[in-house]
């Protein structure tokens, strides 16, 4: 018996009013036959044309763009850049949304997340319902903040410099990034033809003066000779290993966080807003209320932004352990820790590192884990080690919340929570969870 094939939606156009905002930059909306659209370029309560991206007739959901707006909502605004809007750049979400309502759209969305995985109100999690900018991005309706101080680009196969398409591999030729911090704009990545190249990353830190950009190769391609209008440094990407490796220049950059300079080697974690080390630092160090004498965890721990700030305030009598899957950013992070004699960074992943330790109780405890979260078995064994404070930097809500119950569940509560704008025209949001134990009153 043969099978009927499934018809293709794609190119559909549905008229419809746009619902609530969801995770991953998109609206909810229904067709009147009740088919739910994941409805892009959209703002909540809108009127729309929706034309389907993804789906066939058996799928759960659509997506769609609104390629017609029917009726607008008043946060809408013309995206200031023109490669933003259906079909074209996939790398911002909410161009369209004046920047006071994109806040409050994150808001909504980590709110969901809390009441849905986590089973918490705002209330319940010690937080006011605020997603704060960073200092410097609280700019009017039109303007956009420059702040991504690293910037992947990928190559069409004519050697011309781009981004990607919302979930697609095609490339959005652009000739500037709105978005992209000054310094690697002053770069001048687009102006140029990239000749046998994957992918160009721009890096320009803003703790120094160091540009750096990362060259991956297609296969068998020659490296280019690298003439920007910066001083830079060139690293490639092996395409045998996927390691990165030096071509001239130095082989870091120099960031600056809590006062001191961190080293970040390629493809080294650091955050991308120039701002974001020092907001996250300063909020979990407010959080945790470190006491002279502290033992501390940083688990996940990059190259050692939280640890270093742990060590500096736990003192000589006081002890880090920080624990980190990446073997480049330990050897930064033994580097950036070197004037501290009471931090460890043990290299490995947290859940198999941290039971070799050994270590049964511990005073404090930070984890900055991948999106994907921590996950049960490694936050049950984290709340065995009776910390008076949990410090939890997460960059999606839905991971967040889904660890929170974990944690609700061993016997740990959210005391405070923050959220920071530290993704602008973007879905992305920054949150800081303090959580301590459950018997102790608030």
């Amino acid at each position: 018996m043969q099978n009927t094939p499934v018809k293709s939606l794609i190119g559909e156009e549905y008229e419809v009013e746009v619902g609530p905002v969801a995770h991953g930059g998109h609206c909810i909306a229904r067709t009147e036959e009740g088919r739910v659209l994941f409805v892009r370029h959209a703002l909540p309560g809108e009127r729309v044309r929706a034309r389907v991206t993804e789906g066939e007739e058996s799928s759960r959901f659509l997506r769609a763009d609104a390629v017609e707006v029917l009726e607008a909502s008043k946060d809408r605004i013309e995206a200031p850049c023109p490669f933003a809007g259906p079909g074209k750049c996939g790398g911002c979400d909410w161009q369209h949304a004046k920047p006071g309502a994109q806040r409050r759209l994150k808001g909504e969305v980590i709110a969901e997340q809390l009441k849905r995985l986590a089973g918490l109100t705002p209330e319940e999690a010690g937080w006011d319902g605020t997603v704060v900018p960073a200092e410097g991005d609280k700019l009017p309706a039109g303007e956009v903040p420059q702040w991504r101080t690293r910037v992947q680009y990928a190559v069409d196969p004519e050697g011309r410099a781009g981004l990607r398409k919302h979930r697609s591999h095609e490339v959005q030729v652009i000739d500037h990034c709105m978005i992209a911090a000054r310094g690697v704009s002053e770069l001048g990545v687009e102006a140029r033809t990239w000749e046998g190249m994957a992918a160009v990353e721009a890096i320009a830190a803003s703790g120094s003066n160091d540009r750096q950009v990362i060259l991956t190769p297609r296969p068998g391609a020659r490296l280019p000779l690298v003439e920007l209008d910066k001083p830079v440094s060139v690293m490639r990407v092996d395409e045998k290993d996927g390691g990165v490796h030096r071509v001239h220049g130095r082989a870091f950059v120099r960031e600056r966080a809590d006062d001191r300079t961190h080293r970040v080697s390629s493809g080294g974690f650091w955050q991308v807003h120039p701002k974001a080390a020092d907001t996250l630092m300063k909020a979990v160090m407010q959080g945790l209320l470190p006491r002279k004498g502290d033992t501390a965890l940083d688990l996940y721990c990059g190259v050692g932004l939280f640890a270093g700030a742990l060590a500096d305030r736990v003192g000589d009598q006081g002890a880090v352990l920080g624990i980190e899957s990446g073997k480049r950013a330990v050897e930064d992070a033994r580097h950036n820790l070197a004037g501290f004699p009471r931090v460890r960074v043990e290299q490995g992943k947290v859940e198999s590192v941290l039971p070799r330790t050994g270590i049964t109780e511990v005073d404090l405890i930070v984890l900055d884990p991948p999106r994907a979260g921590a996950g049960k078995q490694t936050v049950r064994h984290l709340s065995g080690l009776g910390a008076r404070r949990i410090a939890y930097v997460a960059c999606d809500p839905a991971a967040l919340a889904r660890d929170l119950a974990y944690f609700a569940e061993s016997g740990y509560r959210v005391r405070t929570l923050r959220a920071f704008d530290l993704f602008p025209m973007t879905h992305h949001v920054e949150c800081v969870a303090i959580l301590e134990p459950a018997e102790k009153g608030r």
